[in-house]
């Protein structure tokens, strides 16, 4: 296939997509249907330069991330996304690699739980959508690129987290993300990139690696966490993660007590988030 008409089909399923169906506001004037470029920047991570090139033909060898990216922030169903891998020049991923279809199912769960912070991650931890809540709450994730969106590099290598931790919850964390790693490292037996990722990780961080060799095994537990947010300061909620059967799906959802104080900043930074995310300038 052509460079061309991958670029045909990202277009013609983005003016397909209505606004409100991906969460996003479809008010004001729109000189086209469907989705702006950058807001399908905004929902499958992807710099608007980069699908303006994709469209345009401009783009050529767009990776299998890049792809899974777009087939997830366009809503594509599983025929329709094997046909965007095809027209990339790819193959879709197989059962032995690690899945980042989002089921639309698990895509509802996200548009209607507009007030509470939700984000999907593959078996690797790697991020593949979250909610404006769950942005509003730990950072704006559609700028991370890269390993950058991976949560157990973000733990190990990455950037400060807003997330407070005591040694014992930090210990407990790492333990759980390294045995999650190694049980996707032994399902998904030919997923390059899992393997790459671990290689890279044992290589660089001296906690890692010996967490993984010393074969650790733990399991995630609904916790509670503080969050010291920029805007509202601290905000104290809990934390559980569920796993999706049949698709290895994990989903983080962050949720308070109704009527107390943390429910009220959780309301406030929602909002927050949400104004900024509408005020950001658009484009075509």
């Amino acid at each position: 296939m052509t460079t061309t008409q991958f670029g045909q089909a990202v277009r013609r399923w983005r003016d397909q997509v209505n606004p409100e169906s991906v969460g996003l506001p479809a008010a004001g004037h729109r000189r086209a249907p469907g989705l702006r470029r950058e807001e399908l920047s905004l929902l499958a991570g992807i710099s608007v330069d980069y699908i303006t090139r994709l469209e345009q033909g401009r783009a050529a060898n767009p990776s299998s991330q890049v792809v899974e990216a777009l087939a997830r922030a366009l809503r594509l169903s599983r025929t329709e996304r094997g046909h965007l891998f095809r027209l990339a020049g790819l193959a879709a991923p197989g059962s032995r690699s690690v899945p980042a279809y989002v089921t639309p199912s698990v895509q509802r769960l996200l548009d209607r739980h507009t007030g509470t912070p939700v984000a999907v991650f593959d078996a690797s931890w790697t991020l593949l959508v979250a909610n404006p809540a769950y942005g509003a709450l730990m950072g704006d994730p559609s700028a991370w690129r890269g390993r950058e969106r991976n949560a157990v590099w973000r733990q190990f290598l990455g950037a400060p987290t807003r997330t407070r931790y005591t040694p014992e919850a930090k210990h407990d964390l790492e333990v759980a993300l390294v045995a999650d790693l190694r049980e996707a490292a032994t399902r998904y037996t030919d997923d390059q990139q899992l393997r790459r990722l671990i290689s890279d990780l044992r290589a660089s961080s001296a906690r890692f690696a010996v967490l993984w060799d010393t074969g650790v095994v733990g399991h995630h537990e609904a916790a509670r966490k503080t969050i010291d947010h920029p805007r509202v300061g601290p905000v104290t909620l809990d934390c559980d993660v569920l796993t999706v059967a049949g698709s290895d799906l994990r989903i983080m959802i962050y949720s308070a007590q109704p009527g107390t104080e943390d429910a009220e900043h959780l309301e406030l930074l929602t909002v927050l988030g949400t104004q900024d995310m509408a005020e950001r300038p658009t484009q075509r």
